[in-house]
């Protein structure tokens, strides 16, 4: 008699939190957000899952997701895919922000990345959100590497308001 069959099944748990102040210098007063709104999940990308395992592995010259990494959202509302390099939106309709400071963070099995838009940066509306590592140590766009996309329709952000996205990944 075989043993049976033993599946081992891993979670890698993503929640994405935009904060939300309708008045920019709120944040700055300490006062609590306007409004919170939270998705779940998203999709690694191939370039992403290629970038971890190098990582892992030790193997070239690749860039991590560290304190050089930016969050970026957009307007795109294209299907998340595998073989995306990024945010689909295109470059006047997409924004990448660098880390807040302190972060990347993490605490035993959890990951924490957060970047800040301020009242002029970002203001369309986020329906697409990704963590990119950065090559070149500057803003975003098509430097580095995309570890991740969401398509969530997460808000309309306007001029004036200052909003901050945190995403956690648990691995577990």
């Amino acid at each position: 008699m075989s043993a049976p069959d033993v599946i081992d099944t891993k979670d890698w748990g993503v929640v994405a939190t935009v904060e939300k102040w309708n008045v920019a210098s709120d944040r700055a007063k300490g006062l609590p957000p306007d409004d919170t709104i939270s998705s779940e999940d998203n999709l690694l990308l191939n370039g992403g899952i290629q970038n971890l395992l190098d990582l892992l592995c030790n193997i070239g010259s690749v860039t991590d997701y560290g304190t050089g990494s930016y969050i970026g959202v957009g307007t795109s509302t294209t299907a998340a895919s595998a073989s995306h390099t990024g945010l689909q939106a295109g470059t006047s309709a997409r924004d990448y922000q660098a880390m807040e400071s302190t972060f990347p963070d993490r605490t035993a099995q959890t990951m924490t990345w957060k970047s800040v838009w301020g009242s002029a940066e970002g203001n369309f509306a986020w329906e697409e959100w990704s963590i990119r590592s950065a090559s070149s140590g500057t803003g975003g766009e098509d430097t580095g590497t995309a570890l991740n996309r969401k398509v969530a329709s997460l808000g309309t952000k306007a001029s004036g308001s200052e909003w901050t996205l945190t995403v956690t990944i648990t691995v577990s």
